[in-house]
């Protein structure tokens, strides 16, 4: 191989993007979720840093999964778990963006969760969680049993927005403040540097 053949290749490499799932886990009509999702798929659109698959819950509609198998085994029989599983085998780190109901997160999102195990493993994961006085904090806490199961990995700092509809305008809109949008860069530093690192490791074997 020529120098110039070997340098170009290096840069190709050094330049691929890791591809981020970002998940919006609320499914309910009149969800804030859908313009949170979106504005921070701006933000990670305007960082460069990832190459991104929005997967909206209300959108791919999972039904309560029934595969007949441990999903540990991937013999799937069902072909929207199939289509799952190539998205999330896909993904170099995931972003939840996710609400919190009683206390814990949402049903669809443990349900998408369960559907696959293989596909989530060695992959960080950040949180953009919303809700009133807690901002979410307590449905993050809640997973983290779940994750460390699957060996889903979280990164600092989480982005949780409290008393979440005072940021949303007249038109539907997600306006967050300085601390929302300050936390928000510092995850996903924190997200590209965790995804190429684990990427490695997986290469690794």
């Amino acid at each position: 191989m020529s120098a110039d053949a070997s340098n170009n290749s290096t840069n190709e490499g050094a330049s691929a993007k890791p591809k981020l799932m970002i998940v919006i886990a609320s499914v309910r009509q009149g969800r804030v979720g859908l313009s949170v999702g979106r504005w921070f798929e701006a933000e990670v659109k305007g960082s460069g840093a990832f190459d991104i698959d929005l997967a909206d819950l209300a959108e791919i509609d999972l039904p309560l999964m029934t595969e007949p198998n441990h999903p540990r085994l991937q013999r799937y029989t069902f072909e929207h778990t199939k289509a799952w599983s190539e998205r999330v085998a896909a993904a170099d780190a995931f972003v939840f963006v996710m609400p919190e109901y009683n206390f814990t997160f949402t049903a669809p999102l443990k349900n998408a969760i369960d559907y696959l195990s293989k596909e989530w493993a060695n992959k960080p994961l950040g949180f953009l969680t919303y809700g009133g006085v807690s901002g979410g904090t307590r449905a993050m806490i809640s997973l983290l049993p779940t994750l460390q199961a699957l060996r889903i990995h979280p990164v600092q700092p989480a982005v949780n927005v409290p008393f979440v509809t005072q940021f949303v305008n007249d038109d539907g809109d997600f306006e967050p403040n300085e601390v929302t949008a300050k936390a928000t860069k510092g995850m996903l530093a924190a997200l590209e540097q965790a995804a190429r690192m684990y990427a490695q490791m997986r290469e690794e074997g």
